[in-house]
C-alpha cells in the first residue's frame, strides 16, 4: 500500500461518512482517537485529520490505514490532506488553556499558559510514563498524579478532556449555573465597574467590506433585511434603523485565517440571529438558521391547530338555540 496516495474525492467521501455516523462512532469504527495536533477544516467544520487521511485510503487503495501505520503530523496526514487541496490547521493547546475561566484576568500576564510553558509541562508528564526510557525531568508531584489518573482511567480522562475542549469552544465554561441553595431577589448585588487592562489577539477585519456588502444589496434593489429571519431595522426603528444591519463571515476568520474575503463570503443578518449563530459550535449558516426558524413556526402552527380542533368540534356538537 502506498501511504498518502489519496484523492480529494476520497476525502470528501470520508467526510460524508463522518457526518452520517457522528464523530464518536466514526473514530470508534476505524480505531482512531481524537486529533491532538492538527484538524482538517471543511465548510466551517473541523475533523480529526489523522482519522480522515487514514480512512481515505480505503477508497483509493482498498483498505484504511491503521493508526500505527502513520502519524497525524506535518510529515504524513496533514501533508497529504493539504496536497489534495484541504485546509489543515494546528491545534494549539496553549490557546485553549488560556481561555479557561478559572483564573482572574489580572493574573493573566504575557507568560500565562504560553506555548513554551505548556509544551514543557506536557513533556514533564510524559517523562514520568513507565515506558519512558530517558531521565525524568524535575516536574512536580502533581505531574505523577495526573499521569496516574490517565493510566488508571484512560477513557474517563479522555472524555473529560473532550468536554473541557467542547466547553471552551462553545463558551459554556464561561458561565456557571447557580447552585440550588442560591436565591436571587431584587436586592441581590455583585461588584462591578473596576477598571481592567486587557490584552486580546484578534483577526484583522476590513471595515469597508460591510459597507460594500450593504451597497451591493441596495444596488440590486433588494431589501436590507436579515438573511435568516427577515428582520428590517428601518421598518421597526424608522430613521434610527435606516441602513443598519450586521455583517457575518460565513467562514469564521479564526478558521479561514489570513486571506482575501469576497462579498459573497459575507451575510447580512440582524443582531439576534448573529448572536444565535455564534452561541455555540457548530455554527449554523444563515440559511440553516432560517430553516430552523421556519421549522419552529411550522411546529407552533401545528400545535395551535391541534388545540383548536377539539374546541371547534365541541362547538359544532352544541345544539342551536
Amino acid at each position: 500500500m502506498q501511504r498518502g496516495a489519496i484523492t480529494r474525492e476520497s476525502v470528501l467521501k470520508v467526510l460524508a461518512e463522518h457526518d452520517e455516523l457522528g464523530r464518536e462512532a466514526f473514530l470508534s469504527k476505524y480505531g482512531f482517537g481524537e486529533a491532538r495536533s492538527y484538524v482538517l477544516v471543511h465548510e466551517g467544520q473541523e475533523y480529526d485529520s489523522k482519522a480522515v487521511a487514514g480512512v481515505a485510503h480505503k477508497w483509493d487503495q482498498g483498505r484504511a490505514l491503521k493508526p500505527v501505520e502513520f502519524s497525524g503530523g506535518k510529515d504524513h496526514a496533514a501533508a497529504w490532506l493539504k496536497r489534495v487541496g484541504f485546509q489543515v490547521k494546528a491545534i494549539k493547546k496553549s490557546a485553549l488553556l488560556q481561555l479557561l475561566p478559572i483564573f482572574a484576568e489580572v493574573d493573566r500576564n504575557e507568560k500565562f499558559r504560553n506555548s513554551n510553558g505548556v509544551a514543557r509541562k506536557t513533556f514533564d508528564i510524559a517523562t514520568r510514563h513507565p515506558e519512558y526510557r530517558g531521565k525524568p525531568t524535575n516536574g512536580g508531584a502533581l505531574d505523577v498524579a495526573v499521569l496516574h489518573e490517565f493510566l488508571a482511567r484512560p477513557q474517563g480522562m479522555t472524555e473529560a478532556a473532550r468536554l473541557i475542549r467542547q466547553g471552551i469552544t462553545t463558551g459554556e465554561l464561561q458561565s456557571f449555573a447557580p447552585t440550588e441553595d442560591e436565591e436571587f431577589g431584587d436586592d441581590f448585588s455583585a461588584p462591578e465597574g473596576r477598571l481592567l487592562m486587557r490584552r486580546h489577539r484578534a483577526r484583522e477585519r476590513n471595515k469597508s467590506l460591510r459597507k460594500k456588502k450593504i451597497a451591493s444589496v441596495l444596488q440590486r434593489g433588494r431589501q436590507l433585511a436579515c438573511e435568516a429571519c427577515g428582520f428590517d431595522f428601518e421598518k421597526i426603528y424608522g430613521d434610527r434603523g435606516a441602513g443598519y444591519i450586521e455583517c457575518h463571515h460565513a467562514l469564521p476568520l479564526h478558521v479561514a485565517g489570513e486571506g482575501r474575503t469576497k462579498l459573497s463570503d459575507l451575510a447580512l443578518i440582524c443582531a439576534n440571529c448573529h448572536r444565535m449563530i455564534h452561541r455555540r459550535a457548530p455554527w449554523p449558516t444563515p440559511g440553516e438558521l432560517s430553516a430552523s426558524i421556519e421549522q419552529k413556526h411550522a411546529d407552533d402552527r401545528r400545535a395551535a391547530a391541534a388545540l383548536t380542533r377539539p374546541r371547534r368540534a365541541a362547538d359544532e356538537q352544541m345544539p342551536n338555540p
